[in-house]
């Protein structure tokens, strides 16, 4: 039975009540909305005080800042069904913030009217393939196994590129991103009502699958900025 704009199911040992699908939606993509605002503010608050070239000035410090950074989402990823809710949370926030000062450092390598451009157009295309994964009927998991052969090249290339010049075929690269990361926003737009369907007996699970979905989507947000930065955005002289 719908009312208030719940949804209240019975046939437990006891009434709960979970919310519609597209109230869940969009509270999970809350979520993620709030994880770029701290990302990008912690950035911009980097950037605008100086601060990120005293923290980069610190010896290993960006190296010790990636370990923390994958350190908290293999945590929170392979924790997410033992996590307290708060703790989930906190640790999705805090993910975002160590992003942000890594953010900080585009600040100065960018000009600014390129990152204000290709974050909107960022926003335009996540939203346009987000729309397309809420809305359409077509099983979106089948594209799965593409996406991730797709992110180990990206992930290969990344790692070749350190030792290799590869300049030649970074754009061709890029663009594969872009591609890539927009099959994701889909696939993990429509992967929302897979976890509303099976966790919606569960209003506890329920909660932490949005949690681990808004960090999906934050990732997918984030990696398709910076391909778009890479390929579009103009460098300060």
């Amino acid at each position: 039975m719908k009312l208030n704009g719940f949804d209240y199911n019975e046939g437990c040992s006891e009434n709960y009540a979970v919310e519609s699908i597209g109230a869940y939606t969009v509270k999970t993509f809350a979520w993620m909305f709030l994880g770029l605002l701290a990302t990008f503010g912690v950035a911009l608050f980097g950037y605008a005080t100086g601060t990120i070239l005293y923290l980069f000035a610190i010896p290993y410090f960006h190296l010790v800042l990636l370990v923390a950074e994958l350190a908290v989402v293999i945590f929170l990823s392979a924790r997410i069904h033992k996590l307290s809710i708060p703790a989930a949370r906190t640790l999705f926030f805090a993910y975002a913030v160590l992003n942000g000062i890594v953010f900080s450092a585009y600040f100065i390598i960018y000009g600014m009217l390129s990152l204000i451009l290709v974050f909107a157009m960022t926003a335009v295309y996540f939203g346009g393939m987000a729309l397309y994964g809420y809305l359409t009927k077509t099983d979106l998991s089948r594209l799965r196994p593409v996406l991730i052969g797709g992110l180990l090249f990206l992930i290969v290339f990344g790692l070749l590129s350190l030792f290799i010049p590869m300049a030649g075929v970074e754009r061709v690269v890029c663009l594969a991103g872009v591609a890539i990361f927009l099959g994701f926003t889909a696939y993990d737009t429509q992967k929302i009502q897979t976890y509303y369907r099976a966790y919606q007996s569960d209003a506890a699970m329920l909660e932490r699958a949005s949690i681990i979905s808004a960090l999906q989507l934050y990732l997918d947000f984030i990696n398709l900025f910076l391909y778009l930065l890479r390929f579009l955005g103009k460098s300060r002289k």
